[in-house]
């Protein structure tokens, strides 16, 4: 019975900090347009299409906006618009609505239609040297924080305070089988007490087709966390409720392309970098007899859910070289967890890991997933990589290895998925030769970039850029770090004491968010780039190609400012306009 306690007591760790999704925003210190502008310059509930790169001031009355919205589209493809509804008075249930779009007799149902208002979160900057968002930043007070947009809210209804405004995001994910033309719908906003408000807009829909999110070539692997969100909405760990939770939050990943389930194999192999620490999904039980055993259950259970949500292509375990060099096991023979303290190499590292390995790969090899599961490290040392590898390979030649690591020419052979961080290429040699042996080489950015990055500060098209930097570079992907290690509070402050404001998460329980948005807007144009560079080849259409190519080249860091990267997204998307 004492085991099985202290088995629960490893797995079943939550939060007591209990919220719902429903919240207040917090107020913004920023200066704001005063109540006598508001009475001068707005008569009336008032409403237009504002840019995808704007965050819009919840206070100062928005400028700069349009009667219409018109954008381009390939069959299968998403797309972004951002109206603005601002209002001198207190509106009650403001509700948002969209005619279908229509072309004569051809329909894109409003089904394909995704409303959101768009909320406000706290954030603050980058450190203050300006050179990235990594350090310490316990008290909120040192730094210049404030509200701005970004969580997409997909209630029916919501109030708009008087003198305030509130943005709509709206998406259209064209059917892959609409008929090429131009649809025409309008978006209505409505309210307690105002006229109804109608936006017109229309959508170009071209002939090509972009393929479903699982056929995507781009390897997107954003790390997903399942403890935050047991603690965020206080279910016990890996309970129905908890999975019932999840389940729109990894589905989401999966529709962005997503290709990797993220496993904890030891507990905190980051050394508790998150509000929610990460457990190991796998028991290990030193028995009396000095034999091992090993309890797969959780592991099993999680990996199945996410496939299950059409994440299928890889299982990446962390790790056998943790921050901290200390692997926890329960000892049968004093009831009691004990911890190996051990570096890579030593005969105690190789004693807790090459059991382990051997028994791991015999249970994948059952499940049928050995093909897909890679031994992850994250930012370990070349030492610490090759010892690492040594033991891997003596305990199951057949494991793939993934690593978030610098180019080490000695280590990289080994290495089926490698990620180099931001600003880091691979000689072109070498590249080749990975992509011909079938293997993964992707970028990453993390809390060092001032920019690009994904910062709840960030300029919008920061998120559409990184993806366009990876095709520039030729590699295959993008992997961030933090897809939902949420913040003790998630949905009114993106703040925490380590890393930038939004370093550690893309998405809000139960929402997606601007940023998570652009991003697949990036994914989707570079899929767009593959195909019609194959189109161009194949037709000899060598100005298009050149046209292309020369558009796509530009994505280098030594072309990217802090505040350009909306400018050379926006030619970018005026170039595949065209082609």
């Amino acid at each position: 019975m004492k085991t099985k306690l202290l088995f629960l007591a490893l797995f079943i760790t939550v939060g007591i900090n209990a919220q719902t999704p429903f919240f207040i925003e917090l107020t913004d210190a920023k200066p704001s347009s005063s109540a006598s502008e508001w009475a001068s310059k707005i008569k009336a509930p008032s409403a237009a299409w504002g840019s995808i790169n704007e965050r819009y001031s919840k206070t100062i009355i928005p400028d700069g906006l349009s009667k219409k919205w018109k954008t381009k589209a390939w069959r299968g493809q998403r797309v972004n618009g951002q109206a603005v509804f601002y209002t001198p008075k207190e509106i009650k249930n403001v509700t948002i609505n969209s005619t279908p779009l229509k072309k004569g007799n051809s329909v894109i149902p409003s089904s394909s239609i995704e409303l959101s208002f768009i909320r406000y979160v706290m954030t603050d900057e980058l450190n203050k040297d300006k050179k990235g968002g990594c350090g310490y930043r316990h008290n909120k007070a040192e730094w210049d924080s404030s509200i701005v947009a970004d969580i997409l809210d997909a209630s029916k209804s919501m109030p708009v305070e008087a003198n305030s405004v509130r943005p709509v995001w709206i998406n259209v994910w064209v059917p892959s089988n609409a008929t090429p033309g131009t649809y025409k719908a309008e978006l209505e906003i409505s309210g307690e007490g105002m006229k109804t408000i109608s936006l017109p807009y229309e959508i170009t829909v071209t002939s090509r087709v972009l393929p479903e999110p699982k056929d995507w070539e781009f390897h997107l692997d954003l790390w997903q966390n399942p403890y935050s969100v047991a603690r965020f909405y206080n279910v016990p760990l890996w309970s129905k409720e908890h999975f019932d939770y999840m389940r729109p939050i990894m589905e989401r990943y999966a529709k962005a392309g997503g290709k990797v389930i993220t496993v904890s194999i030891l507990n905190r192999p980051w050394n508790g970098q998150t509000h929610d620490a990460f457990s190991s999904m796998v028991l290990k039980e030193k028995k009396i007899d000095g034999t091992w055993r090993y309890d797969y259950t959780v592991f099993d259970k999680w990996v199945e859910f996410m496939m299950s949500c059409g994440v299928t292509e890889q299982i990446d375990c962390y790790t056998v070289v943790p921050w901290a060099l200390d692997f926890d096991y329960y000892d049968q023979a004093t009831n009691s967890v004990k911890v190996v303290k051990a570096n890579p190499g030593e005969p105690a590292y190789e004693n807790y890991w090459i059991p382990f390995l051997k028994n791991f790969s015999e249970h994948l090899k059952e499940k049928g997933w050995l093909d897909r599961t890679a031994i992850a490290m994250d930012e370990r040392s070349k030492e610490a990589m090759s010892a690492a590898e040594k033991v891997i390979f003596t305990a199951c030649p057949d494991f793939k290895i993934a690593g978030a690591i610098h180019y080490y020419p000695d280590v990289e052979p080994n290495i089926y998925d490698l990620c180099l961080a931001y600003g880091e290429t691979l000689p072109q040699e070498v590249l080749e030769r990975r992509r011909k042996e079938g293997k993964i080489t992707t970028c990453y950015t993390c809390c060092a970039e001032a920019y690009p990055n994904t910062y709840t500060f960030s300029a919008p098209a920061e998120a559409t850029w990184i993806p366009l930097h990876s095709a520039a570079i030729d590699v295959d992907g993008y992997l961030r770090w933090a897809y939902n290690s949420w913040t003790e509070k998630p949905l009114q402050d993106s703040r925490f004491y380590n890393w930038a404001a939004g370093d550690c998460y893309l998405v809000y329980p139960n929402s997606s968010s601007i940023r998570f948005e652009r991003l697949i807007e990036g994914i989707q144009y570079v899929e767009m780039i593959r195909i019609l560079r194959k189109e161009f080849t194949d037709n000899n259409n060598s100005a298009k190609l050149k046209l292309l190519n020369d558009a796509v080249s530009k994505f280098v860091p030594m072309n990217l400012r802090i505040d350009n990267a909306t400018q050379m997204v926006d030619e970018f998307k005026s170039v595949m306009d065209k082609l």
